[in-house]
């Protein structure tokens, strides 16, 4: 049951989000983490960095296999995904506009310390 709510509730931010005007630039960097096979990945981490290397956040995947870092300042940004020792690529200066929710995809193809 509180799953339910939970994604209701979620569903209902994301509608506000999408409808709410874009003057205060901030937008939203989204998307989802599959495995090698090709399959959404829940619970993977995606951690996120301004394209300068500062400012590191982190969010987990919800059981569709995607993430959300709703309110970020417009700007370039990196972003990876881990999961069970797997790692993405880096996605490099993935730009977030004001008012847009910008999607990526992420693959995890790489052993972590590799």
């Amino acid at each position: 049951m509180k799953k339910i709510i939970f994604v209701f509730a979620l569903a209902a931010f994301l509608v506000l989000a999408a409808n709410a005007p874009a003057d205060d630039g901030l937008g939203t960097l989204a998307g989802t983490v599959m495995n090698a096979q090709g399959k959404l990945v829940s619970d993977a981490s995606v951690t996120i960095q301004s394209a300068d290397g500062k400012s590191p956040h982190a969010t987990r995947t919800n059981a569709q296999g995607r993430f959300f870092f709703p309110e970020l300042p417009h700007g370039l940004y990196d972003v990876r995904a881990y999961h069970n020792g797997m790692k993405s690529e880096w996605k490099h200066n993935v730009n977030v506009e004001t008012g847009k929710q910008i999607e990526v995809s992420l693959k995890l193809t790489t052993k972590e310390g590799e």
